[in-house]
């Protein structure tokens, strides 16, 4: 295995660690009286400042990105920073765990728009997305307990716009390395819900410590959650990385029984090992990281003239 798929893996097993903390925190802050949409305000705003200021003062030339590169960014943070609204607005119906359980759902709507990019996934990669179908389905299995329909619906529409952000990215990363496209993609995020800390209704922002601490470590999971996701993005691909990802769904469930006090029933546990089969099979898989194809409804966004007199390396 090349030193770069290794630390592809790597980072996108490390974005499941800290996207499987999010909800968890995100959930905490909510039961503590924090509206959904003001913890998903907050935490976005402080991460892209958190990271523009680390690169203004330690790495500036990674503020260096080519207009269609930009533009890409903008336009996956806008999508992304819609969907985190409907996902933390689906947070405030449904549990943590079951929230999580069914955004995993977005490899799903990822491999339709890779599809819908001329990038179709391997024989494996069908199998191991198969496996997801039945897992998801048996992680939803509460027994008598009821879920929010509206809940539901909303963490499936975040999905699919969490799947959507990511081929948008992916071709950015080609030429652009990890740490610009995070935080372009964040500060297009903050733009998205930056309206809500004024114009939300009632929406007040605690100065409580124990809403705090949690919206606190919500936002540097965030933080880490993307540098890594898009470090996985660029030298495993996306598919590879989103399937990786769902590996954030165990995180999540153990915490949220350990700190929120939720339970799996058995047909949840037998879900999780099948979602962890599909995870284990990322050892056998043999797709190369996805390369930037000609056409595809996203292939303005790769750059054609890359000069090799950069202030930074293109594939680091």
């Amino acid at each position: 295995m090349s030193n770069l798929r290794t630390k592809g893996i790597s980072a996108a097993l490390s974005s499941a660690v800290f996207l499987g903390m999010a909800p968890v925190f995100g959930r905490r802050a909510i039961l503590l009286g924090a509206a959904p949409l003001t913890v998903v305000a907050i935490r976005t705003i402080l991460a892209a400042l958190i990271l523009l200021l680390l690169i203004a003062i330690f790495k500036r030339q990674y503020l260096f990105i080519y207009p269609a590169g930009l533009l890409g960014c903008l336009l996956a943070g806008f999508i992304n920073g819609l969907g985190s609204l409907f996902y933390y607005s689906a947070l405030g119906r449904i549990e943590a765990g079951i929230g999580q359980l069914l955004n995993s759902l977005y490899p799903l709507f990822l491999a339709l728009w890779l599809f819908l990019d001329k990038q179709p996934p391997s024989r494996l990669t069908l199998f191991r997305l198969g496996l997801t179908i039945p897992a998801v389905y048996l992680l939803t299995q509460t027994g008598l307990k009821e879920i929010d329909l509206i809940g539901v619906v909303q963490m499936l529409i975040g999905a699919a716009l969490y799947a959507l952000h990511l081929p948008i990215n992916q071709r950015v990363l080609y030429d652009m390395p990890a740490p610009t496209v995070t935080v372009y993609t964040l500060l297009a995020m903050s733009i998205v819900v930056m309206p809500i800390l004024f114009f939300a209704p009632n929406n007040v922002i605690s100065t409580d410590m124990n809403v705090w601490w949690p919206m606190l470590g919500l936002t540097f999971v965030t933080l880490f959650s993307r540098l890594t996701l898009f470090l996985g993005v660029k030298h495993i691909g996306g598919m590879q990385t989103a399937i990786l990802g769902l590996s954030e769904v165990l995180i999540t469930l153990i915490m949220a029984q350990v700190w929120l006090g939720e339970k799996l029933s058995a047909p949840q546990w037998l879900g999780a090992l099948l979602l962890c089969l599909s995870l284990f099979l990322i050892g056998v898989e043999k797709t190369p990281p996805e390369k930037a194809s000609p056409g595809g409804w996203l292939s303005w966004l790769s750059h054609p003239t890359i000069s090799s007199e950069l202030p930074w390396n293109p594939h680091e």
